[in-house]
């Protein structure tokens, strides 16, 4: 019986230790790559129902400051379940961008909590809100341009 020295035998099987390596690094880079789009997509679909519920949130203050539906279309209370709703979705969303939606999202709660009372008797508060509508809408737009 011959013995064959691990130089010997590592130079014989080259071509299987390095078939190996490759599987499993690419294996490895799959497994990796497919978390990130994973993750994006998440990112992304929470991003769209934003910008959702932003719309709807809009629809209210037209609806309750312009057209005076104080109980249908232009319900407070419909309004603060869509505020909540943004507010929640944003605090999902990761970094770097999620400081400036969790910031502008917070933002939009204490405006629609101060606001949501008078906006369908003044025009401030209507304007008010629609200001901080647009300062998350604009969050959540750079948070999806960012995404790969």
């Amino acid at each position: 019986m011959t013995s064959f020295s691990i130089f010997q035998q590592l130079r014989q099987n080259a071509v299987a230790i390095i078939s190996l390596f490759v599987a499993v690094s690419s294996l490895s880079y799959n497994s990796w790559r497919y978390e990130q789009t994973e993750d994006n997509q998440n990112q992304r679909m929470a991003a769209f129902e934003i910008l959702f519920k932003l719309g709807d949130l809009q629809n209210v203050v037209f609806h309750h400051r312009y057209d005076m539906d104080h109980t249908n279309l232009g319900n407070p209370r419909t309004g603060w379940s869509h505020v909540l709703l943004i507010r929640d979705l944003s605090s999902l969303m990761k970094p770097p961008l999620a400081e400036n939606m969790a910031a502008t999202s917070a933002e939009l709660l204490q405006t629609w909590q101060t606001h949501w009372e008078t906006m369908g008797s003044s025009q401030q508060s209507a304007d008010a809100i629609l200001r901080s509508t647009e300062a998350v809408r604009q969050a959540t737009l750079e948070l999806l341009a960012s995404l790969e």
